[in-house]
């Protein structure tokens, strides 16, 4: 689909559908601790990153656009879009389901559709992220990914592995050592 321009394209046997017009960059920055900023400054309004964070998206090449119904421009996202600032847990073992509770107040199952990445950061600490939406992720913050691993466990298949049980999957944190 071509974007920008007269923003029609016409799709086989219907009318055309008019998509956002290209605006650049947006110079709108999300920092690593999940800080909106715009033009420099930060955005005090939560229900306004609330509202933008609904039209947030990452294209194939990883760039980060906010896309509404007439506008879509470029954001910068220094490592994730999301942090994820509350772990709750139900249940326990295999029938365990994990939620995160993230910064702007979208609530993610860790389950088949969301799910658990760790990175490792330049100082070979975990760095865990979540899958949240459409390519976008959560990264876990530090007291939620504490509370995460207190309720790990070895993995029944490999006794090498230590991870945790979420909506009947396990989920590895690591190599226990």
């Amino acid at each position: 689909m071509e974007r920008g321009g007269t923003g029609q394209e016409a799709p086989a046997g219907g009318e055309p559908v008019r998509l956002p017009d290209l605006c650049g960059d947006f110079q709108m920055r999300i920092d690593r601790n999940g800080t909106w900023y715009y033009r420099g400054s930060p955005i005090g309004r939560a229900a306004l990153v609330k509202l933008f964070s609904t039209v947030l998206r990452k294209d194939a090449e990883g760039g980060h656009w906010l896309t509404t119904p007439v506008e879509n421009g470029r954001i910068e996202v220094e490592d994730a879009p999301f942090i994820a600032v509350e772990m709750i847990a139900e249940g326990a073992g295999r029938d365990q389901i994990i939620r995160f509770r993230t910064n702007v107040d979208d609530t993610v199952t860790l389950d088949a559709d969301h799910g658990l990445r760790i990175a490792e950061a330049e100082d070979g600490e975990p760095r865990p992220y979540i899958h949240v939406r459409k390519g976008l992720e959560a990264r876990i913050a530090r007291p939620a990914f504490y509370h995460l691993i207190e309720r790990g466990e070895p993995d029944p298949a490999n006794a090498a592995r230590f991870g945790v049980w979420s909506s009947g999957r396990f989920f590895e944190l690591g190599p226990l050592a």
